[in-house]
């Protein structure tokens, strides 16, 4: 679905299971990722549309396609010097402790498994920010802003504090459904196929962008069958 668009940009919601990845040889503007993307979303393919940023696999939300070779130099520039801001929605096990807070640790290559990241001494600095929105039964519903682009940011550093994403097999929150008891609970989160982690927002000042993408399906169908508990039970901290 498109969400945006102006002279320089076009906003996709890009839908979980829509691959970004190119070729080796494929040139900066991803001209593979931009046609699934677009078909994905029965949008026509444009060759004049060059990626800005990618998002994973499973990942669902907001991405940002730059209309002219100018327009793409300024964003690629401002995420480079961090003046993106970026919001994102993941459901996580547990209970992040304390409700909000800043996640700092160094990110780098796991050695035992190159599809993997891992919390490393020798990585690169990575910062998240998150703020627990509603805590619910087994896991709480986190907005989360990671201030640096390192790849996989935001799932290593929940599955690093023991916060693993639902759904994501990658980082451990795949099998953990099997430890709740109620069933319909249970029902719901053995039903998740993807890391729960939604690209909610992306906003760029000095180009006057500011795109919210609508939680998807499959987010919303879990959050409504967890939610079917007593008001006491859930807790959103001020």
């Amino acid at each position: 679905m498109r969400l945006f668009e102006n002279e320089s940009v076009v906003a996709i919601d890009k839908p979980a299971g829509i691959s970004m990845a190119t070729s080796s040889r494929a040139e900066k503007s991803g001209a593979e990722a931009v046609r699934r993307l677009l078909e994905a979303c029965g949008e026509p393919f444009d060759s004049s549309l060059l990626l800005v940023h990618r998002l994973d696999l499973g990942t669902s939300g907001v991405v940002l396609l730059a209309r002219s070779e100018k327009a793409h130099r300024v964003l690629t520039l401002a995420l480079q010097n961090r003046r993106v801001e970026k919001t994102y929605r993941a459901l996580v096990w547990g209970r992040p402790a304390p409700a909000r807070g800043i996640y700092e640790d160094a990110i780098g290559r796991d050695p035992k498994d190159g599809r993997r990241m891992k919390v490393s001494r020798e990585g690169k600095p990575a910062r998240t920010r998150y703020r627990t929105l509603a805590r619910l039964p087994s896991v709480t519903d986190v907005e989360l802003q990671p201030e640096t682009g390192r790849t996989h940011q935001i799932r290593v550093h929940l599955s690093a504090h023991g916060h693993p994403i639902v759904g994501d097999d990658l980082y451990g929150g795949a099998t953990r459904w099997r430890g709740v008891r109620d069933p319909a609970h249970r029902r719901a989160l053995s039903g998740v196929a993807r890391p729960l982690l939604h690209a909610a927002r992306i906003a760029v000042p000095e180009l006057s962008i500011d795109v919210a993408a609508p939680l998807p399906d499959d987010y919303e169908r879990v959050l409504e069958a967890l939610s079917r508990e007593p008001p006491s039970s859930r807790r959103t901290p001020a």
